[in-house]
């Protein structure tokens, strides 16, 4: 007896929703909303255009796996073992600032949700040992369950907290004038919002391992692994234009000065929104932030570790499967290395978050052709050449534009 449409397409749904709420992190809590509250509307088109042009790339990684049934690592290598190296170091990188990032933002707002004072580390170490112990105990079929639920809250109370504002109406003055971003001030910013939106180009990598996962659980099929990806990806352009709002609506144009840390960022986005729309507000607003940064923190664990740990093995050329203890190795050899970056770099965060955010721009061109190469061999439609020629090209331009400028400034 076949499984109905629609009960087999259910089945499929994770890899797509994970990938949500890894986006929903620094990108959309942060980037997005500061991206509202310091230009107001003015960047709500350029949010989503970088979605759209960056769509076809993060899609080749869920259809490479499912045409090939391989990873996009395994065709990395492939093409070639040194663009495999590559991978691999930028990735490392990625995974140790990233875990970092993540967590000190989650921890400043489990500060709103304990009746005790702790310290921001101390607060760390426990998250840390929760993730840990939900990613050791299940991996990717707990992540799978997690995210859903998350995703669902955070999708029910962004929407909820965004009428509110909108009811409520903008604080910006009527006369008030806003910035523009259109100037060479404001690129870096510019560059460090595009680089996470939605999300760094190496998760349609660890997107492609998810997918893996997801079919040593159940048969997937390349549409319902389409529905799951198009999905996931949809919410998290949603959010992202909603997160846009709450900034545009809630702080755009307020007396008190944007705090540009992010975790001192999304305390005062809490702070504004409990004085802007009243007191009750304040734990809807934090419940919104905490729930993303947590699911960004689970999928950020778990995602960049799969991807280390394959990369390793592919690189070492051992044709026996990786062993099951290899993963949760690197689930904590890359915790306890963000762990240290907290401890020792605390005051540096932020322009590391940043520099994390920019180096995912800079790179992206690379692996959205590496991506991109790949998927032509497979064969593609002419309107999706199409439209990964034009990602392609709005990418390398602006990425060349920014370095020339870096370079030259």
């Amino acid at each position: 007896m076949n499984t109905p449409h629609w009960q087999a397409r259910l089945r499929a749904m994770g890899p797509g929703i994970v990938m949500s709420s890894a986006a929903v992190g620094g990108s959309h809590l942060v980037a997005s909303t500061q991206a509202g509250a310091l230009f107001g509307w003015q960047l709500l088109w350029l949010i989503l255009l970088v979605n759209v042009l960056k769509y076809p790339f993060f899609r080749f990684g869920v259809q490479y796996t499912l045409e090939r049934d391989e990873s996009l690592i395994q065709g990395y290598l492939r093409r070639g073992r040194a663009y495999l190296i590559g991978f691999t170091l930028l990735n490392v990188v990625a995974a140790v600032v990233n875990t970092a990032g993540v967590l000190i933002l989650t921890a400043s707002l489990l500060q709103y949700f304990i009746p005790v004072t702790l310290s921001l580390t101390v607060l760390c170490w426990l998250l840390l040992a929760v993730a840990l112990a939900i990613l050791l105990a299940g991996h990717y079929q707990l992540l799978d369950r997690l995210s859903k639920v998350i995703m669902v809250c955070l999708t029910i109370t962004t929407c909820v907290a965004v009428l509110i504002a909108w009811q409520n109406g903008p604080t910006a003055p009527a006369d008030y004038v806003s910035p523009s971003p259109w100037q060479l001030s404001a690129l870096a910013f510019l560059v460090a919002m595009m680089g996470w939106m939605p999300v760094p180009i190496e998760i349609s990598a660890i997107s492609s391992l998810w997918t893996r996962s997801k079919q040593k659980l159940t048969r997937v099929t390349l549409p319902d692994a389409l529905f799951d990806f198009n999905l996931g990806y949809g919410v998290a352009v949603f959010l992202a234009l909603v997160f846009v709002a709450l900034g545009a609506l809630v702080q755009h144009g307020s007396d008190q000065e944007i705090a540009l840390a992010s975790g001192a960022f999304a305390q005062q986005l809490v702070s504004m929104y409990a004085a802007t729309i009243g007191d009750w507000s304040r734990y809807l607003v934090a419940a919104i932030a905490f729930l993303c940064m947590f699911g960004t923190t689970l999928a950020v664990m778990d995602g960049y570790a799969r991807t280390l740990d394959e990369s390793i093995h592919l690189l070492r050329e051992s044709r026996s499967e990786p062993a099951p203890w290899t993963l949760s190795a690197w689930i904590v050899a890359q915790a306890l290395s963000g762990m240290a970056i907290i401890l020792f770099f605390q005051s540096a965060l932020a322009p590391m978050l940043t520099f994390a955010m920019t180096l995912a721009f800079v790179t992206t061109p690379f692996f959205a052709w590496l991506n991109f190469d790949l998927m032509r061999q497979q064969g593609l439609s002419r309107r999706m050449q199409v439209f990964a020629w034009i990602g392609m090209a709005y990418l390398s331009l602006f990425t060349a534009g920014y370095v020339l400028w870096w370079l030259t400034s």
